[in-house]
């Protein structure tokens, strides 16, 4: 549970904050060993309760991570004695926002307990935090580069941020097409198409196939489209659960993803990417190559590549190459990629290839998603135009057809 207090802090200035702690008297003891003497002690009691892993937990805004990480690292390249220092100076920026000071208080708090960072981060339940974001946080802890590795993984956010960004803002037109679309083909089979087709009903005649099958789809949506959004929004939910909770469901939907024309080629490139720039980062920070791989195998998202360098990491620990590793495992990633590390091994220069690799790939991924962007469109505009071609001719054939008898 979440404390609020005020008081005066050890320099006898005025203090106030919420912090974590199990019960009241443990929150006492807290605020004693950080030098407070508190006016007031009380719960501060949130309109909603965030467990850990909870369903509902949000997470940490990329945007802000990036900006909060590199503020972190100026302030400790800057001559902050600590990170518990940096830390509180950090959540001074954030009084007006509840949220990001209770984060930080509870971060503060265990740093103040004697707890590293990285065992912060992990204690907190305010926000869930990308894994590979903890994982390099406690590798650069134990080999003194915190400073260092935080503005990377600042500028690796920020990256991965605009990818983003720039890819929604190229979809939303795309996006405003399918959505008028949806809307235009249903108002016309469940409005437009019954009113024709009482015409057709009082003409006694025989129609043709194509509209009689139009008909029958508009009598369907006119009748269960309540019924059809309920099942199209369980479905996703259903979807979104499995992929996040069943590991053999995310696995397999992950292998089909990898497997789609251009889409798999994308995905397999990014993660590449993301692999590639986070262990020359923790190679840059003196961690072990062993370690670097294995750790960086946890921040790939697509499960089927993410095991295919976990499997390679065991390989590593007997003692065998990275490249003749992955090249046995049954999933083949680009050969490319496996002579670059190959070079790297015999060269001894893995971080800089693998740095070179990072921005190689970022600028291929970059290439074809506009190229896809730009495709899509179009695409798009045909298969609509394709729809309504279709619906328009299935009403007009049966009119052509009287006008021919008449």
């Amino acid at each position: 549970m979440f404390f609020k207090y005020k008081g005066l802090d050890k320099d006898g200035k005025r203090a106030k904050g919420v912090f974590e702690a199990n019960d009241i008297e443990e929150a006492k003891i807290r605020l004693r060993a950080k030098g407070v003497i508190y006016s007031s002690l009380a719960i501060d009691k949130p309109l909603f309760k965030i467990k850990k892993k909870s369903l509902f937990a949000k997470e940490f805004p990329p945007k802000k991570l990036s900006t909060i990480s590199r503020n972190l690292s100026i302030y400790l390249k800057s001559g902050v004695s600590s990170i518990v220092y940096a830390i509180k100076l950090e959540k001074q920026q954030h009084l007006d926002n509840k949220k990001f000071f209770k984060f930080f208080s509870s971060v503060e708090t265990s740093l103040d307990e004697g707890k590293s960072f990285y065992s912060a981060l992990e204690a907190q339940n305010i926000f869930i935090l990308p894994s590979f974001y903890k994982q390099s946080v406690k590798v650069a802890e134990e080999s003194g580069t915190l400073d260092l590795v935080l503005k990377e993984l600042s500028i690796f956010i920020k990256n991965q941020e605009m990818i983003k960004s720039k890819i929604s803002s190229a979809l939303a037109y795309p996006l405003f097409i399918v959505i008028v679309s949806f809307f235009m083909v249903g108002f016309m089979l469940s409005v437009v198409v019954p009113k024709i087709t009482s015409m057709f009903d009082q003409l006694g005649q025989e129609l043709p196939k194509i509209t009689k099958f139009v008909i029958t789809l508009g009598d369907f949506i006119d009748r269960n489209w309540v019924d059809i959004l309920v099942f199209l929004f369980l479905f996703l939910f259903l979807f979104s659960y499995m992929y996040k909770n069943i590991s053999k469901f995310t696995y397999f939907i992950d292998t089909i993803l990898l497997k789609l024309p251009l889409f798999g080629k994308i995905i397999q490139t990014s993660e590449l990417a993301k692999f590639s720039y986070i262990v020359s980062v923790l190679l840059n920070s003196g961690v072990t190559f062993v370690q670097a791989v294995k750790l960086s195998s946890n921040t790939i998202k697509n499960r089927v590549i993410s095991k295919l360098f976990l499997n390679a990491s065991d390989e590593l620990v007997k003692g065998k190459k990275l490249s003749n590793a992955l090249s046995k495992q049954n999933y083949k990633i680009d050969k490319s990629f496996i002579q670059a590390i190959s070079l790297g091994e015999e060269t001894s220069q893995m971080r800089e290839i693998l740095e070179n690799l990072s921005e190689l790939y970022t600028e291929e991924n970059s290439d074809k998603i506009n190229k896809m962007l730009s495709l899509l469109e179009p695409i798009l505009i045909l298969i609509v135009g394709a729809i309504i071609g279709v619906i328009v001719t299935a009403m007009l054939l049966p009119i052509f057809s009287i006008n021919l008898n008449m």
